[in-house]
């Protein structure tokens, strides 16, 4: 089963300062954090705040070819979290033929965005981000493990700047 999600911010991690995309299901409002690139936080960024540069970016770059081509996309999910690597692919449709491809969540976002295609996360994969309930075990004892902790622990959808990067 699928379920549709937005984009409900982007914030940095304080401990190793990587960008974080929170995807939220608009069905029970469980969030995801997917940490990206910079270079990706922000395209997503530019494509949420419709900025438009003088000369296109990769992501730009590939919706101009495609447009050429005569193809769009039909949607992107997130399919799969293995190893804590999350998953995803592109669902693409043309006159000759539908078709998808792997992808990194946050080229798959930031392509969606520009296509406005609908954003899906897997039923497996919502399950495994969801956090659990009741005590958790810290098994980084680090200052710094101790205060990722704390902070992924007090992760909530409505605390985060929207779309600051």
């Amino acid at each position: 089963m699928l379920h549709k999600v937005s984009i409900a911010g982007l914030t940095m991690d304080p401990a190793s300062n990587t960008p974080i995309i929170i995807l939220k299901s608009e069905e029970d409002d469980q969030a995801i954090p997917i940490w990206i690139g910079l270079l990706e936080a922000t395209s997503i960024a530019s494509a949420l705040q419709n900025i438009k540069y003088e000369r296109p970016m990769t992501h730009d770059l590939f919706k101009n070819f495609t447009d050429m081509m005569e193809i769009s996309i039909a949607k992107v999910e997130v399919c799969d979290l293995k190893d804590n690597t999350f998953y995803a692919r592109i669902y693409f449709v043309s006159k000759g033929k539908n078709f998808d491809m792997d992808a990194r969540p946050s080229d798959a976002i930031a392509l969606a965005l520009r296509y406005n295609a609908p954003i899906f996360v897997d039923d497996a994969v919502m399950k495994m981000s969801k956090m659990p309930e009741g005590e958790m075990e810290i098994m980084d004892t680090s200052e710094e493990g101790k205060k990722l902790a704390d902070y992924l622990e007090s992760l909530n959808p409505e605390d985060f700047g929207k779309f600051k990067v």
